[in-house]
């Protein structure tokens, strides 16, 4: 009997494009279960951190990746995430983590291993994945693929307003020529720029995309 999938919506862009808020969203307005990708990797750069391990310290960080349980479930529609049974809360936003996570998910094993548990969830729901590498890498067969970006100016001011402190050109620098899995847009994807959009719209503009590819959705 082939396993169970279900429907993939992939929504990648570089941080503060507002690909999470949009993400949530959608997923809400589908019923489908809203998964940040990100999240994994902040999860185990807080871990790495915590650990007193450098995130520059590639062998170390995936020898520490295999002690630890990143354990990756659903719980009321909700994606769930702890670390050793530990939900890192705000710990995954700290500029510690902001720091140290592209060199983090720039390690290839830490993608390999990563990759298959982001895919692990399309066995048991429906899902909205986000991140940078969804619709490029993690589930490349899906037709539902959207890059959400904005001017850099205003991915600033997002962030600004958040209270994160991130060097986003610099993450942008790191995500776009990593060796593993950079960040792109993927050739079939629908390109949506938030620079002058409220999340409502974009919402909207991802809703018609998904309709013009084939899946019902409600107006």
């Amino acid at each position: 009997m082939s396993a169970p999938t279900h429907h993939v919506v992939a929504i990648d862009g570089p941080a503060a494009s507002g690909k999470s808020s949009v993400s949530r969203e959608l997923a809400a307005r589908l019923g489908f279960l809203h998964v940040n990708s990100g999240a994994m990797y902040r999860a185990l750069t807080w871990s790495v951190l915590r650990a007193g391990v450098s995130p520059d310290d590639p062998g170390a960080v995936v020898a520490h990746l295999g002690v630890i349980d990143i354990a990756c479930g659903e719980e009321g529609g909700r994606a769930t995430l702890s670390v050793d049974g530990v939900d890192p809360g705000d710990g995954l936003t700290s500029p510690e983590v902001n720091a140290g996570v592209s060199a983090v998910s720039g390690i290839p094993r830490v993608r390999e291993v990563l990759v298959a548990r982001q895919r692990e969830y399309r066995l048991v729901a429906d899902i909205v994945m986000e991140g940078r590498d969804i619709g490029s890498v993690v589930f490349p067969d899906t037709p539902y693929k959207f890059y959400i970006d904005a001017s850099a100016e205003v991915r600033a001011a997002r962030r600004q307003r958040e209270g994160i402190s991130d060097d986003l050109a610099r993450r942008d620098a790191a995500d776009s020529t990593r060796e593993a899995s950079p960040l792109v847009v993927a050739e079939d994807a629908i390109v949506i720029d938030t620079s002058e959009m409220d999340l409502t719209r974009v919402v909207e503009e991802v809703l018609a995309g998904l309709a013009g590819r084939g899946m019902e959705v409600d107006s």
